[in-house]
């Protein structure tokens, strides 16, 4: 049996005290080591993460020598495969990053539940609050928290207006646009102000919808969702998809990630990719 080299062992086990695998939604969601390399690049000694490993993400850290894992928040290899052929692009990607020595790992929904994850992240940018979990991970155990779970909801000490409420986001996710479905409630001259904020990275309806709040605040969302939302009340502030997490995996998660190698000892660096982007653009 082949022996794991240190840099994905060290890696794998980092990730797992960050976000630990019994938090994802394993029904559908696929999270883990989901490529490992037979033999790592002779340099390596350096971590790189990603929202998307794309084509433009692979690139970069071929060209990066030192480069020997990489952690893709969403994962590369979704649903099953029975074979692994150059014409389809993503088990295009999993062939070369085999070839080259650079394994992957994508924690996903294990990051979206764990207390201090993406979730976390994003419910701060809506202001001081009592927060609560919208819908527990089935797999939490105490020492996980109270908020272990998909979702946040925070009733706010000092209610925003929408209009505040929408630059607070923009500023905290460093964008300069969202989407916005507003609710006739906060339509009018004296619109009410925000009170209460449920939030979902990514793609939210299954989490959001049938919940109680002012608003919603999340990545995308179907047209028929946005206007079941508004027509029960709760305007939608859409960010895209991507967009609601990348700002945590380019901070907090580089950051965090640092610190349990320079904890342990570990002499290896950790760098968020320059390529990685959201596909989508206001034009």
């Amino acid at each position: 049996m082949a022996t794991r080299h240190n840099l994905v062992t060290r890696t794998v086990d980092a990730m797992r005290r960050l976000a630990p695998l019994r938090l994802a939604d394993t029904s559908w969601d696929n999270v883990g080591l989901l490529i490992e390399a037979p033999t790592v690049r002779a340099e390596a000694n350096r971590v790189m993460i990603t929202n998307d490993l794309t084509n433009a993400v692979l690139e970069e850290s071929l060209a990066d020598k030192k480069v020997g894992m990489i952690i893709s928040y969403h994962p590369p290899l979704f649903r099953a495969i029975k074979t692994i052929t150059m014409a389809d692009p993503k088990q295009a990607i999993a062939a070369r990053c085999i070839e080259a020595g650079i394994s992957v790992y994508s924690p996903h929904t294990a990051l979206d539940a764990v207390e201090g994850g993406i979730n976390d992240h994003l419910i701060s940018l809506c202001g001081a609050g009592d927060v609560t979990c919208l819908t527990p991970a089935p797999g939490a155990t105490e020492e996980d928290g109270e908020l272990a779970g998909y979702g946040r909801r925070v009733t706010l000490k000092e209610p925003v207006t929408l209009d505040d409420l929408c630059l607070q986001v923009k500023r905290g996710l460093g964008l300069s646009y969202l989407r916005l479905a507003v609710a006739p409630r906060h339509r009018a001259e004296q619109s009410e102000p925000v009170s209460t904020v449920a939030v979902c990275a990514g793609s939210g309806s299954s989490v959001l919808l049938g919940k109680r709040a002012d608003v919603f605040l999340t990545g995308e969302m179907s047209h028929h969702e946005v206007l079941a939302a508004v027509e029960a009340g709760t305007s939608v502030i859409l960010c895209e998809h991507s967009n609601t997490e990348r700002k945590y995996l380019q901070t907090t998660l580089c950051k965090s990630l640092n610190n349990v190698f320079a904890e342990c000892g570990w002499q290896y660096s950790v760098v968020y990719s320059k390529s990685d982007e959201d596909p989508l653009k206001t034009v």
